[in-house]
C-alpha cells in the first residue's frame, strides 16, 4: 500500500493555468480602471473650461456677436480647444449660447448651453 502525497503533474499545470488566467484578469482590470480614470478627469476638466467660457459670455458688458467663435485654454496640464457657438432663439430678447470643448485633436469631450437676455 503506496501512500500519495502532494500533487501530480497535470493537477500542477492546470493549477497554474488557472492562477495565469486569474492574474491575466486582474492585470486587464487594472489597465481598464487606468483609462477610464483619464477619460473622467478629461471630462471634469472639458466641462470646467466649457463652465468658464459660458460665464465669460454671460458676464461681458455686451453680449457676444452671432456666429461661432473658437479659441483655446489651458488647464490640468492639457491645451483645450472651445468653440462659442451664438444663435438666436424664437424669443427676440434671448440669445442661445453652446460651448463645446475637446482635447486638441480630440473629440468632444465637454458642452454647455446656456441662455442669455439681450436688452
Amino acid at each position: 500500500m503506496r501512500a500519495e502525497q502532494g500533487f501530480t503533474l497535470l493537477e500542477m499545470l492546470v493549477a497554474l493555468a488557472v492562477l495565469s488566467l486569474g492574474a491575466l484578469a486582474l492585470l486587464n482590470l487594472a489597465g481598464e480602471s487606468t483609462r477610464q480614470a483619464t477619460a473622467v478627469e478629461d471630462r471634469f476638466f472639458a466641462g470646467v473650461v466649457a463652465e468658464n467660457e459660458a460665464v465669460e459670455a454671460l458676464t461681458a458688458p455686451v453680449a457676444p456677436a452671432l456666429g461661432e467663435e473658437g479659441g483655446e485654454a489651458s488647464l490640468g496640464g492639457q491645451t483645450w480647444r472651445w468653440t462659442r457657438a451664438v444663435s438666436r432663439t424664437t424669443d427676440p430678447g434671448v440669445l442661445l449660447i453652446d460651448v463645446r470643448v475637446a482635447p486638441r485633436g480630440g473629440r468632444t469631450a465637454g458642452e454647455v448651453t446656456v441662455f442669455r437676455g439681450v436688452p
